[in-house]
């Protein structure tokens, strides 16, 4: 079952009040794959500039700040 059916079997059979009868640990794995789908997706959206853009961003913010 993928996450999608997974949330959508949620929502038809009691939504919020069913989901939260489930572990932490399976809500937080719904949760994990859910995101890494949507990110999956936005980065297919993107163009290669945009992409790139990102990471420097990303990069910048991790590698530019002073240790110590």
């Amino acid at each position: 079952m993928t996450v999608r059916e997974h949330m959508q079997s949620i929502a038809a059979l009691g939504g919020r009040a069913r989901a939260n009868k489930l572990s932490a640990e399976r809500q937080s794995e719904i949760g994990r794959n859910a995101g890494l789908a949507s990110a999956k997706a936005r980065a297919e959206k993107l163009s290669p500039k945009t992409r790139r853009e990102i990471a420097r961003k990303a990069a910048a913010a991790r590698w530019g700040k002073k240790q110590g």
